[in-house]
């Protein structure tokens, strides 16, 4: 596992980018940590790193926002409001990662079960101002992801 320190809502942004210029077509990020950690944060960049440009909200209450961008498709999961994994079978979860898409999941935990293998996990933790994350590669496209950021 990888540790890192973040200063600011601005550099989580710019690991984002970092992580999304690299990123291949057909990977699964999962971000976990409590509320207001910085998990929507790190989606805002890693979608404007892709080229898109609106706002970035976490879909708390749709469960999935997709973003067609130039070169990519990109799913983004929230599955805070999950009353029980089962219920992502009913919104046809398997569809989304068979695709050559980006998925970005957050609260994976509630997932579990259903959810594909992760390529790179972000565990984000709240220090004072600072955030800690915690990254761990699930497979060789995660370990070639968290390589970059050396």
């Amino acid at each position: 596992m990888k540790t890192l320190s973040v200063e600011s809502p601005e550099a989580m942004q710019a690991l984002a980018a970092r992580m999304a210029a690299v990123c291949p077509p057909h990977c699964l990020i999962c971000l976990s940590g409590t509320l207001g950690a910085g998990k929507t944060t790190f989606v805002r960049g890693f979608l404007r790193q892709l080229g898109h440009a609106g706002a970035v909200k976490s879909p708390t209450y749709t469960l999935i926002e997709p973003y067609q961008l130039p070169a990519h498709r990109v799913y983004h999961f929230d599955l805070y409001r999950l009353n029980d994994p089962e219920e992502l079978e009913a919104i046809g979860i398997r569809d989304y990662f068979s695709e050559q898409a980006i998925s970005l999941v957050e609260w994976p935990e509630r997932g579990h079960g259903f959810l594909p293998p992760v390529d790179v996990e972000i565990h984000i933790e709240i220090h004072g101002d600072c955030r800690v994350l915690g990254l761990s590669p699930g497979t060789p496209r995660g370990e070639m992801i968290l390589a970059t950021l050396e």
